[in-house]
């Protein structure tokens, strides 16, 4: 049994304790690991090329970072925070079950790269519900509140995207039901399936949407 390949995981292992640049660390664990094996350098380099062309969307998605960090530092978070303080009878609840909405439908649609984490929520969604938050209250927010109104962002767009993608009548987690139900005699249509999934995407979004009318009343008290 030949062990050198394992030494891309070590590659990694010390990268990461080193505290280097995630996506170079694992670019050179996977050069690493290809010349242990046995591999000529064109061979990992022609390997790699094809893993990114088969694999697009992931190299689309480590180019939203650094795009995302080019808007940010030209005031990206700043001009959200200015734009949402400005408009009256905005508060916290009901812009992120206005995300809510919005996200659990383009969800339903198939549409889910249109929010997330890094591309909507850091940079937009936090910032505007942080501002929200402050211009209601008319004091700053303690380190708890901030971070528990982040987290809550973040909660948002999981509960929609999870609730909502089950809608889509492509969406994987739909046509794994039905090959399943296929193979014990049950033929489904994916569209029924996912007919039955609204239910409950509705009772996510009614017990999601009382977490936020909650968040709001207690937000008339000091912050």
């Amino acid at each position: 049994m030949n062990l050198m390949p394992l030494l891309g995981l070590a590659t990694m292992v010390l990268g990461f304790a080193l505290r280097a640049n995630p996506v170079l660390v694992v670019a050179c664990a996977a050069v690493v690991t290809g010349l242990a094996a046995g591999a000529s350098p064109l061979g990992v380099l022609e390997t790699l090329g094809e893993a990114f062309v088969k694999n697009r969307f992931l190299a689309l998605f480590l180019l939203t970072l650094p795009v995302v960090g080019v808007l940010e530092r030209h005031g990206l978070r700043i001009r959200a925070r200015a734009w949402i303080a400005g408009l009256r009878g905005a508060t916290p609840g009901r812009l992120l079950l206005l995300y809510h909405l919005a996200r659990q439908g383009t969800a339903a649609l198939g549409l889910t790269s249109l929010g997330g984490h890094p591309q909507t929520v850091r940079p937009l969604l936090a910032p505007m519900a942080e501002a929200a938050a402050e211009r209601e209250s008319g004091t700053p927010l303690s380190k708890q509140a901030r971070d528990g109104l982040r987290a809550l962002c973040a909660a948002t767009d999981n509960v929609a995207l999870f609730f909502g993608e089950d809608l889509f009548l492509a969406f994987g987690a739909v046509l794994l039901i039905r090959g399943f139900m296929a193979e014990q005699g049950h033929l489904l249509e994916p569209l029924r399936i996912a007919l039955w999934g609204i239910p409950t995407a509705l009772a996510a979004l009614l017990i999601h949407g009382g977490r936020l009318h909650r968040l709001d009343r207690k937000r008339k008290g000091p912050a």
